[in-house]
């Protein structure tokens, strides 16, 4: 039996909404045996989402330049020929303090992200002259190790370009095998509250086989780092030319006690070796400062 749900509201134009059943995650992304139904909000925030399956459903919705996910408290249940109201639903980003800097667009995609060119031998040419779908080029994961020999990417807040000095992909380097590599960010603190935690977000737009770690001050650090996400992803988008897989946000907690006034940084490692589709693919990073 078919039916519709009309005139929701979400407090944010241009929002993802849908209405699907958690998967083994509890979002919507891992859910692959029922149905889902997804629209997008007009100019002034409503949505409409028509002939939807009888059936349960919990309620999800995203904004492109906010991290997160929005999901609905109550579950709906859909039943034939009714319409289903929700009213005003207000989605609250994640956030504890001002942002230091940001790297990149929250859009669950590393699109705006450095894509090389591809090596002479393999270019398509159906992608020449594309600028939104340069990724679609063979071999892209092996040009990190010609871009990057032998020292790995430095990113410099304040003097470094996203679009033209982050690398759209944090794969391994080719040596005798393939290794994990490690990534810098620069920064500058005009002060260091040693009695605080600072926040690192971290959105990922896919992983494959990878386990990314962050250290502050030492790439070294001890031999725990301060947050390791373990074993994640399968999505494969880098071996696929894709550009995203499963959206994944890790908010990590860095004592004050590891950033000194001056110059830091902050090294992320994709640990993880063996062949050259291993990597994350990162949507968007952000330091918060503790709340003043």
């Amino acid at each position: 039996m078919l039916k519709y749900v009309s005139r929701m509201v979400i407090s944010a134009k241009g929002a993802y909404v849908g209405l699907a059943y958690p998967g083994s995650d509890g979002t919507w992304q891992t859910e692959s045996k029922g149905y889902q139904f997804w629209t997008v909000t007009d100019a002034n925030g409503y949505f409409w989402i028509n002939n939807v399956r009888m059936g349960k459903y919990n309620l999800y919705a995203f904004v492109p330049g906010f991290i997160g996910d929005y999901r609905h408290n109550v579950a709906i249940t859909i039943t034939a020929g009714s319409v289903t109201k929700i009213g005003k639903l207000v989605y609250k980003p994640p956030r504890v303090g001002p942002t230091y800097w940001e790297i990149g667009y929250p859009d669950r995609s590393a699109a705006e992200f450095y894509i090389p060119n591809p090596n002479l031998k393999y270019v398509n040419r159906l992608f020449v002259n594309q600028t939104t779908e340069r990724f679609r080029q063979y071999g892209l994961w092996d040009r990190y190790s010609e871009i990057y020999p032998t020292k790995d990417l430095v990113f410099t807040v304040g003097v470094s370009d996203y679009r033209k000095d982050w690398y759209f992909s944090h794969n391994t380097r080719r040596k005798n095998k393939y290794v994990g590599t490690t990534w810098e960010i620069k920064f500058n603190l005009n002060n260091a509250n040693k009695n605080s935690k600072y926040k690192l977000r971290l959105a990922l737009a896919s992983a494959t086989a990878a386990e990314l770690q962050v250290r502050v001050n030492d790439p070294y650090w001890a031999k725990s780092p301060v947050f390791s996400t373990g074993l994640i992803g399968d999505e494969n988008a880098i071996a696929r030319h894709g550009i995203q897989g499963l959206y994944r946000l890790y908010n990590v907690d860095l004592p004050g006690s590891l950033l000194v006034k001056g110059n830091n940084s902050i090294f992320l490692t994709q640990s993880r070796g063996g062949n050259g589709f291993i990597g994350v693919m990162y949507d968007y990073i952000r330091l918060e400062g503790p709340l003043t």
